[in-house]
């Protein structure tokens, strides 16, 4: 069953068509790569899920339901958190601080309780707290607790924001470029928790992603865009090695990227 699904999406920016009748659908417990050159129109689909845009048409579905009635802030309501290209953290406030902004969805206390710091907001405090925790040990960031985003290095920053993400308890993951701007070493520890976020975690992730080393390594099946339409679909060899792919990459014929 599919949990997210693009029917026909249509997006234009004035004479400028960004998104072009793209169909895909994302199935529950899958890691699906969106890849393509720049300006392919894959931050744009994100951006489409995450309601900050609005199609010219078609549709899009989250567990049978559209999305296009719904306003950004629905979204994290659902089930659906995302990262970006450009990282959006609170620099002034502790990594532990960030991670517990993640779980603003899940609060059920008022501002009444509050202010009265009821047993029922102890309660709640504690219960998030503990989740932040396991998120923390989960991607190793326990000697950055309580560090000051702004003084970490740009890979951990990185990995504080997918770390916020997951504190949503999310059902399905967005992760936009989640390998920019990072080492071999940083990328390859990324594969692993991508595989474990899949495995242990139970959660869909979408990815967009440059780096094809890791979109072989830890996705299931490939969408590749260019101008944004769809090239080709399929595995992450069958995808590599599709003409078109080739060409919208490097140019000329298949036989000359071999």
């Amino acid at each position: 069953m599919s949990m997210l699904a693009l029917e026909h999406v249509t997006l234009k920016f004035g004479g400028i068509t960004a998104v072009n009748d793209v169909t895909m659908s994302v199935k529950q417990g899958e890691v699906f790569a969106l890849v393509g050159p720049n300006g392919a129109g894959k931050s744009t689909i994100f951006n489409l899920i995450s309601r900050f845009y609005t199609p010219y048409s078609g549709d899009i579905r989250f567990e049978g339901h559209s999305l296009l009635k719904l306003a950004p802030s629905d979204i994290p309501s659902l089930g659906i958190a995302r990262t970006f290209q450009n990282i959006e953290l609170f620099e002034r406030s502790t990594v532990l601080e960030n991670l517990l902004v993640g779980r603003h969805r899940h609060v059920q206390s008022t501002f009444w309780s509050d202010l009265a710091f009821t047993p029922f907001v102890h309660r709640e405090e504690r219960r998030h707290r503990e989740a932040v925790e396991k998120v923390i040990d989960f991607l190793d960031l326990q000697a950055y607790r309580d560090k000051y985003v702004a003084g970490l290095p740009y890979g951990v920053r990185k990995v504080v924001e997918m770390a916020r993400a997951l504190a949503t308890e999310p059902k399905l993951l967005l992760l936009d470029e989640p390998a920019s701007g990072l080492s071999m070493d940083e990328t390859n520890d990324l594969a692993f928790w991508i595989e474990d976020i899949k495995k242990q975690m139970g959660i869909t992730v979408l990815m967009v992603e440059h780096d094809m080393k890791l979109v072989a390594a830890v996705s299931d099946r490939v969408l590749a865009l260019a101008d944004g339409k769809v090239l080709a679909m399929g595995t992450p060899k069958e995808v590599q090695s599709h003409p078109d792919v080739i060409r919208a990459y490097i140019g000329g014929s298949p036989e000359a990227a071999a």
